[in-house]
């Protein structure tokens, strides 16, 4: 996967404003599909057989270089290679898979100005919304909502949750509401099937550092079954991460980071327990990272 070199952020928004593309406001209400003047006449497809994600991490510094490190076939990452600059401005970072085949193919990304962009890894850009900055988190876990794409998850203030369909081509539905009280979060994770039903889940820590399981359900309006406990502590972290399957065992792993530590927690596909005890993968410099996605 490549992302070439991308212009200063004052720039790359003029190149998105300029394509004309329609965009999605973040606070537009439930959609009517096909209905709306700025909705994609046609309604995502439906999703195929779910497939193990296994995106490199990125990394991206607060001069707004960014890094890769993949899979390295041993349980950990490659050595860095730098992947691109000129990431200021941006308050959000996210990889997405269109194709649902378990490779990266794009980058979500908000703008300190609230405008969401997206960017194929081939360099071509497409403006996909306003007024993101009402949310105080966003994750692309992947497909959750029953379409063929990846979907966005947001959290307002409130701590309303809300699911954004992906078409495939880095636009979205409007918002559809899915939860609330999300707000007693302070890191949300998932890239991938943690128990091995063939959905999607994801994994929310507490103001207090518990972590919990949130199980896929594949329905847009309530996309998650009733939480369970994973286990405490996890406020030790001031980061967690997926990128999916990082030990290319099949099953989706999860990365956090602790200072300039990196550590990795293998995915054991049982939802009682959905992760092994941790392992350092890497020992320094991690927190010279202002995203890892």
């Amino acid at each position: 996967m490549r992302i070439a070199a991308r212009a200063a952020a004052a720039a790359l928004t003029a190149a998105l404003v300029a394509t004309g593309t329609s965009a999605v406001a973040a606070d537009a209400p439930q959609p009517t599909l096909g209905a709306a003047a700025d909705q994609p006449s046609a309604a995502p497809a439906q999703a195929a057989a779910a497939v193990t994600p296994h995106f490199s991490l990125y990394a991206v510094n607060s001069a707004g270089t960014a890094y890769a490190y993949g899979p390295n076939g041993k349980g950990g990452l490659t050595a860095r290679e730098t992947m691109g600059s000129g990431w200021v401005g941006v308050s959000a970072m996210m990889q997405v898979d269109n194709q649902v085949d378990g490779e990266s193919d794009g980058l979500w990304f908000r703008e300190d100005n609230g405008d969401m962009g997206y960017l194929k890894f081939d360099s071509s850009a497409v403006k996909i919304g306003y007024g993101w900055n009402i949310y105080k988190k966003i994750v692309s876990p992947g497909q959750i909502g029953g379409a063929a794409a990846g979907d966005i998850l947001a959290v307002d203030s409130k701590g309303d949750l809300y699911v954004y369909l992906g078409y495939g081509d880095g636009r979205v539905t409007k918002r559809i509401k899915a939860g609330y009280g999300w707000d007693i979060y302070t890191q949300i994770a998932g890239n991938g099937d943690l128990n091995g039903d063939g959905k999607n889940d994801v994994v929310a820590r507490d103001k207090a550092g518990v972590l919990w399981l949130y199980k896929g359900t594949g329905s847009q309006s309530a996309p998650f079954a009733k939480r369970t406990k994973i286990g405490s502590g996890w406020n030790t972290y001031n980061t967690i991460v997926s990128t999916g399957d990082i030990t290319l065992d099949g099953k989706t792993d999860l990365l956090a980071r602790k200072g300039g530590e990196l550590y990795l927690y293998k995915g054991t596909g049982n939802a009682t327990a959905p992760y092994a005890p941790k392992v350092r993968v890497g020992t320094s410099g991690w927190d010279s990272y202002k995203f890892l996605f």
